[in-house]
C-alpha cells in the first residue's frame, strides 16, 4: 500500500513530432504519445503503472514544442535524472524538456490559464517533400493584408460552436476567448500564431481555414461573421491538415 505523504507531484514539459502517432492520448490498439511516456514511467517504476495527465489533447499528426502534463510518483529521484531517465528509454519524436516539483493540487489541465498554438503553411509554387509532415502546403496566392484583418474577427470572447468538431464530446458551453491571432509571412511560409484561454476540438484549424479562404478571395469577411452567429459547424469551413499545427506553450498562473 502506497504511503501517500510520501508521495511526489512532477511536472514534465514535452516537445514531439506527432507525424507516427494517433494524437496524445491513449487508443486501444494504437501508438499514442501517452502510451509511450506511460511505458516509459512503467520501467522506471519496475512495472508499476504510473498515469499521466496532460494539458490537453493533441489530435493525429499535430506536433508540441510545449505540451505540459504530470504524474504522482512514490520515487525520490533528483529532477535532472528524471529528466536524462525519460529521455532515454522514450523514442526519438519525444523529447522531455524540463521536469520540475509541483504542489500536490496541481493539474496540468485545469491550471492553465493560457494556451499557444502556431499553424504553419507553406505558400510556394512546388511542394517540399522535406516539409510535407511539418507544414500545410498550399500554392494559391494569398492577400496578407486581408488575412490580417480577418485575425481579427476571432479576437475576445465569442461562442465558438461553428469552429468546434461535431464529434467533440466536450460538455458545457463553447464560449472561449482568444487573446491574440495574427499571421505573417517569412519567405514562402505563412505562419500563425494563436493564444486563448482554450481551445475546442478542430478549433484552430478551421479557424485558420477560414483565413484562409478570406486570403485567397474565396469568401469573403462576411462569411466569418455569419458563422460566427449561427453557432452551426456547416456554417464554417472545413478542417485542414493536423501537420501545420503546433501546441507552441501552456501557461500557468504563477508564470503570467
Amino acid at each position: 500500500m502506497k504511503d501517500w505523504f510520501l508521495m511526489r507531484k512532477l511536472k514534465c514539459t514535452i516537445s514531439y513530432d506527432g507525424t507516427n502517432y494517433s494524437g496524445f492520448q491513449i487508443q486501444p490498439h494504437k501508438n499514442t504519445i501517452q502510451a509511450e511516456i506511460e511505458n516509459a514511467l512503467m520501467k522506471i517504476h519496475k512495472g508499476e503503472f504510473v498515469r499521466i495527465y496532460c494539458s490537453g489533447r493533441t489530435d493525429a499528426g499535430v506536433h508540441a514544442k510545449g505540451q505540459v502534463f504530470h504524474f504522482t510518483t512514490s520515487l525520490d529521484i533528483p529532477l535532472i535524472n528524471w529528466k536524462k531517465a525519460l529521455n532515454t528509454l522514450l523514442p526519438e519524436a519525444i523529447y522531455v524538456k524540463q521536469v520540475e516539483h509541483v504542489s500536490p493540487d496541481f493539474h496540468a489541465q485545469y491550471d492553465a490559464v493560457e494556451k499557444e498554438y502556431r499553424y504553419f503553411v507553406l505558400n510556394s509554387s512546388e511542394p517540399d517533400v522535406f516539409q510535407r509532415n511539418y507544414m500545410y502546403y498550399n500554392d494559391r496566392e494569398f492577400n496578407i493584408e486581408k488575412m490580417q484583418k480577418a485575425c481579427k474577427l476571432f479576437m475576445g470572447t465569442h461562442d465558438f460552436t461553428s469552429f468546434c468538431s461535431m464529434r467533440s464530446t466536450i460538455k458545457g458551453d463553447k464560449i472561449r476567448t482568444i487573446y491574440e491571432l495574427n499571421c505573417k509571412r517569412k519567405g514562402d511560409i505563412i505562419e500563425f500564431k494563436i493564444r486563448g484561454n482554450g481551445f475546442l476540438h478542430h478549433m484552430v484549424r478551421i479557424i485558420v481555414g477560414m483565413i484562409l479562404d478570406v486570403g485567397c478571395g474565396k469568401i469573403g469577411m462576411e462569411v466569418i461573421e455569419e458563422a460566427m452567429k449561427r453557432k452551426d459547424r456547416t456554417a464554417a469551413g472545413v478542417t485542414i491538415p493536423p501537420e501545420g499545427l503546433y501546441l507552441w506553450n501552456v501557461t500557468y498562473e504563477k508564470e503570467c
